[in-house]
């Protein structure tokens, strides 16, 4: 059975190409979901069962009417009625695997222990789509832990480039030459 994150994201993404506008829907959906976590009390609001659906629907109407797309803010409506807005995160994941795949794109999460500059991050998406045959969205992720170095996750799989990456290979292979 497909979880209704997948259901719902994966259909508004069939809309949205349908209509040309999935990456407009996409940007305004992202910004939506900064919205919900930085405010966590309006999330709450939504999806208060004490408050009359209705009330609940007009709040979306008076935050979001004219500022975005009028298929996502039916969606909103649609999400929140059926008491699935908790799943929002989700629903923008499932959207986004769907755009990236239909437009030969590959999420890769980068941790690092400093940030990179803008050199470095280009340098790091060309190589990354030359290997991967696609375009690279970098997500970046500032890791004490590595102490320097880096580690990509892309298409399931982790390349580990990492100072302490490195220590843990020395020490797999000393241990290997003293037993």
């Amino acid at each position: 059975m497909m979880r209704a994150a997948e259901l719902y994201g994966g259909s508004l993404y069939d809309l949205a190409a349908e209509e040309k506008q999935e990456q407009d829907i996409l940007t305004e959906m992202q910004g939506i979901g900064t919205l919900l976590r930085e405010n966590p009390k309006y999330a709450a609001l939504l999806s208060e069962p004490s408050i009359p659906k209705e009330k609940r629907l007009e709040l979306l109407d008076q935050a979001f009417r004219g500022e975005i797309r009028p298929y996502l803010l039916n969606f909103l409506k649609l999400i929140t009625e059926r008491e699935l807005l908790s799943q929002y995160g989700g629903m923008c994941r499932a959207y986004e695997r769907r755009f990236n795949a239909a437009h030969n794109i590959v999420a890769a999460t980068v941790r690092t222990a400093v940030p990179l500059d803008q050199e470095e991050r280009d340098r790091l998406k060309e190589a990354l789509g030359k290997r991967s045959g696609k375009q690279v969205v970098l997500r970046e992720m500032l890791d004490a832990s590595l102490l320097g170095g880096i580690v990509v996750e892309i298409d399931g799989k982790t390349l580990d480039g990492s100072v302490a990456g490195r220590l843990l290979e020395i020490r797999k292979k000393v241990e290997e030459i003293v037993l």
